[in-house]
């Protein structure tokens, strides 16, 4: 059963792209809330070594030399424009999982293996005309393995122009392209996982798809044999046509300046507990507590820090904005600290 992942490129960089193309083709980061660390890098901004959740502090000096643009992030915006991605995306195949903000699989099911990589191109041009956001496309049997596509994709290797399908090469192709990539690369394959593989000898994703699966169901957990099979083409992860519930909400910011002020601190509070209940609403879910919490900023090592949190148990679960912007405020005047 084809499965084809979509996945936007440098999503919170390309957003901004949209709406100032002036940013096209210049070394652009997208900073965290209190512009404190990476979370988008232009490819630009990759190539010069900077990584993901680099804090701004340390690039700073390079950010000068070679005339990179740092921008806060938007997270309203990059919600409205991953809605309507995905809402292109749900055109292109009767099931659809998003999987995250900026990606998402698609069931290919008894569609003819022969235009794959045509519709794949399709639904890339469709994406870009209808939105200005750059997606690459990866395609093959199971999730694990599309999500490798997908990287492969990105990367421009087996010559890949922006869509890569497993399913159009032989045994002897796929096995060398996954000799060339390391064992990381691999969905789920974390870095205590990698460098246990490491040390067996796996280095290479092919070397892990060549492996036992009972043994490294013993060396590890049947997640990472689940791996192994998924990797042989052999589905052991399902699609989820229906996201799952969240089992928690955050509304997290910081302030552009220093605030010490309760008043202004309870004003915020409550507008973030009104967002939170109106997330609530739209999962049809309701809270039976909610957690307070504030810190100083963590990039100022010369100043007294203080950070603490609370949890607030409420009497019955509920999506009242009232009820939850009471309690955020009770939970707030028990933790502040003057100054």
């Amino acid at each position: 059963m084809p499965i084809a992942l979509v996945d936007c490129n440098n999503f919170y960089v390309s957003c901004e792209r949209v709406f100032n193309p002036r940013l096209e083709g210049k070394p652009v980061v997208v900073l965290s809330n209190n512009d404190g660390c990476a979370v988008a890098r232009s490819n630009e901004v990759k190539a010069m070594g900077i990584k993901m959740g680099e804090p701004w502090f340390k690039m700073k000096d390079v950010a000068q030399k070679h005339g990179i643009i740092a921008l806060s992030s938007n997270y309203s915006l990059y919600g409205d424009m991953s809605a309507r991605v995905m809402s292109i995306l749900s055109d292109f195949s009767p099931n659809q999982e998003i999987y995250s903000i900026d990606e998402c699989f698609l069931d290919l099911d008894g569609f003819d293996p022969n235009t794959l990589m045509d519709y794949g191109q399709k639904i890339r041009q469709t994406v870009r005309q209808g939105t200005g956001i750059p997606v690459c496309v990866g395609m093959a049997d199971t999730k694990t393995l599309a999500k490798l596509a997908n990287h492969c994709a990105k990367k421009g290797l087996a010559g890949s122009n922006g869509v890569c399908n497993f399913g159009s090469m032989d045994e002897q192709q796929s096995s060398a392209l996954l000799s060339d990539i390391p064992v990381g690369e691999v969905w789920g394959i974390g870095r205590r996982i990698t460098a246990k593989l490491n040390e067996m000898g796996i280095l290479s994703i092919q070397d892990l798809r060549s492996s036992d699966p009972e043994y490294i169901r013993q060396q590890f957990s049947v997640v990472v044999e689940r791996t192994v099979k998924e990797l042989n083409g052999i589905p052991c992860i399902e699609l989820e046509n229906a996201a799952q519930p969240r089992q928690q909400i955050m509304v997290s910011r910081s302030f552009g300046n220093e605030v010490s002020q309760l008043a202004e601190l309870s004003e915020s509070i409550s507008y973030y507990a009104t967002l939170a209940a109106e997330k609530l609403r739209h999962d049809g879910s309701v809270a039976s507590s909610l957690c307070i919490f504030v810190r100083t900023n963590p990039f100022k090592d010369d100043v007294p820090q203080y950070s603490r949190s609370m949890v607030v148990p409420l009497l019955r679960p509920t999506d009242d904005t009232l009820k939850l912007v009471h309690a955020s405020l009770q939970g707030l005047k028990q933790i502040y600290r003057a100054g």
